[in-house]
């Protein structure tokens, strides 16, 4: 269940970051109501999609992910020019879904980087539902 009213932990433990994030602000079901929690939830779908499935059900919802993902992160003013890059470099690959990338490596990158933007807005940011979005 989504705690609204807390801000995330800041700690020098990514994992435990990355834990806390999937624990309060992911929901069991559907989307999460915020920015970081779903950008967490976003990283865990597509892999699990590529890595259990093969990308068999990909369609446009694993798009919308994706796009989320990719338009967060790369929006950040204070992530660096390179950062974006490496950010949008693993999210293009991602797009390739017909060759499921299944590697943890690049899963761990993109959660390596909602953390970052976790560490840059520990306040949660509300995050509106998206009716068009059903995964």
């Amino acid at each position: 269940m989504e705690n609204q009213s807390a801000s995330i932990p800041m700690n020098d433990d990514s994992f435990a970051i990355a834990k806390w994030v999937w624990q309060n602000l992911v929901p069991k079901s559907g989307q999460s109501q915020t920015v970081q929690g779903e950008l967490l939830r976003c990283v865990e779908k597509l892999a699990w999609e590529a890595q259990t499935n093969g990308n068999v059900n990909w369609e446009l919802q694993f798009e919308m992910l994706l796009r989320f993902l990719e338009e967060t992160l790369c929006n950040e003013p204070h992530f660096e020019a390179e950062t974006k890059r490496a950010i949008q470099r693993d999210t293009t690959r991602l797009r390739q879904y017909r060759r499921p990338y299944t590697d943890q490596d690049l899963y761990d990158r993109l959660t390596e980087y909602v953390v970052a933007y976790c560490r840059l807005h520990p306040q949660l940011i509300p995050k509106p539902h998206d009716p068009s979005l059903t995964r």
